[in-house]
């Protein structure tokens, strides 16, 4: 049997009467939100619960229309659902996990019932690394898509080519976003070696989750794991620039092993006109695009994709002529609005890599104009303050930085003080508000950078500029 009679066949079950209700715990994460869209296309009944809900994933699944709970009562045990998926952000105590546990009912992972569930029998091209894994999946995704391939995919973001995270797709390939970080309370393994691949990229390795690893060793070693399941006649993608993944790839390769950013292998550099970049394999150029996104890392992504994407017959000139149709992803340096001359962006850079970077793109793709970087330390690794010596050299680059510190245990002015009278932190929002709008002038960039909801400050800065119109 084939793998789409394979897949028709589970469909056709489901279209039977074997269709399940299925309830998420952490559905508006970015990753068991795509769950959730998933199962609703495979045909199943979904809904789910979590707190602190915020789009672009709350509206995605509403319109959807999956049912969200608000908060994670022990009462919505009584859902009466066949099956309970749990996300990796539930942990002991939830009260919610601990009645599902007392009475022994069904529950999975949300990597392990997407292995079981959607990867079984397909290709599936995996993206792994510290940065860069969503931008990178997504372009990915759409080179296959603009090939003709029609793809299935899950990204830890909104591609804008798609307009949604996730979809069974109807072929035999698979995009996935492979995140290093745990599966789920019951399962401390990385949620990716669960997926399998048969293509990998591997983008980038630096210390991060700090609240799950103890050091850059414990990660490449679970980097490693997911390279021991890859088959003979797999393919990794690897950066060539990364002494992290030569130390991963030095304990034991049993895959085809192709390097980017290597002069020997896959490499790109600026292209003869502005924003453009040129493509080459060893010797042999493959072709120039425009870039869709600024910044030699994403010129280093869209390389790793097209590499990538030629292990399934995409030829390489094809994926850079798509590249120029690729429109983004949401929180991408998404453009939220502009207001007397002053952009408000959206980005998800939270590591300290991340934000030098983004800065850095900005400032290449137009030299003019100040750049006022806006930033909520709220991923785990920075609560935890294990990248506040990094902090302010990340930052160097802006003109004005503001920080949120609201709910932060370390002293983030202290960590900023190398940045003199350019940086202000405040733990109250609408005083930050006040504070940027008062400084912003025509001609200035708003880099807001969170890999949460940030109180919705971008809507807030749009609206006190207009205001002051």
């Amino acid at each position: 049997m084939t793998v789409a009679e394979k897949r028709g066949a589970r469909l056709a079950a489901v279209a039977n009467g074997d269709s399940m209700h299925i309830h998420i715990l952490g559905i508006c994460g970015t990753f068991m939100g795509g769950i959730a869209l998933l199962a609703r296309a495979a045909g199943h009944r979904v809904t789910g619960c979590d707190a602190n809900v915020y789009p672009p994933m709350s509206t995605q699944l509403q319109a959807q229309g999956i049912d969200l709970i608000e908060g994670f009562e022990a009462s919505q045990a009584a859902i009466g659902c066949d099956l309970f998926v749990i996300g990796n952000a539930i942990s002991r105590g939830n009260p919610l996990l601990e009645e599902i546990l007392e009475r022994g009912l069904r529950y999975t992972s949300g990597p392990q019932w997407l292995a079981e569930a959607v990867l079984a029998d397909r290709w599936v091209l995996a993206v792994a690394g510290t940065h860069g894994k969503t931008t990178t999946t997504s372009m990915l995704a759409w080179m296959l898509e603009d090939a003709g391939l029609s793809p299935g995919f899950l990204v830890g973001g909104v591609p804008s080519n798609f307009g949604v995270s996730a979809r069974l797709g109807g072929s035999p390939f698979f995009v996935i976003e492979a995140d290093e970080y745990d599966t789920a309370f019951c399962d401390k393994r990385s949620k990716f070696v669960h997926y399998r691949p048969r293509t990998a990229i591997l983008n980038n390795l630096e210390f991060d989750h700090a609240d799950i690893f103890p050091d850059l060793q414990a990660i490449e070693t679970q980097f490693h794991h997911l390279v021991r399941t890859m088959p003979a006649g797999g393919r990794i993608v690897a950066n060539h620039g990364e002494q992290s993944l030569h130390r991963v790839l030095a304990r034991g390769c049993w895959s085809e092993l192709e390097w980017f950013d290597d002069a020997a292998g896959w490499h790109a550099g600026e292209g003869d006109r502005p924003d453009h970049a040129r493509f080459a394999l060893g010797d042999a150029i493959l072709g120039e695009c425009r870039m869709p996104l600024p910044g030699r890392h994403n010129r280093s992504n869209a390389l790793a994709a097209v590499a990538a994407a030629r292990h399934v017959g995409v030829r390489p000139n094809d994926a850079i002529v798509a590249l120029e149709r690729f429109e983004g992803i949401r929180r991408r340096l998404e453009l939220r609005g502009n207001v007397g001359g002053v952009e408000v962006l959206d980005d998800f850079a939270h590591h300290p890599t991340a934000i030098a970077l983004t800065i850095e793109a900005l400032r290449r793709q137009r030299p003019q104009g100040r750049i006022l970087a806006v930033l909520e330390p709220r991923s785990n690794t920075m609560k935890l303050g294990t990248m506040k010596a990094r902090l302010a050299d990340s930052l160097s680059d802006a003109e004005r930085v503001f920080c949120y510190s609201n709910g932060i245990s370390w002293d983030v002015s202290d960590a900023l003080l190398p940045l003199g009278e350019r940086s202000r932190v405040d733990d109250d929002l609408g005083r930050l508000v006040a504070t940027i709008t008062a400084e912003a002038r025509s001609g200035d960039r708003i880099l807001v950078m969170s890999n949460g909801g940030f109180g919705g400050i971008h809507q807030k800065l749009l609206d006190a500029l207009a205001a002051r119109a």
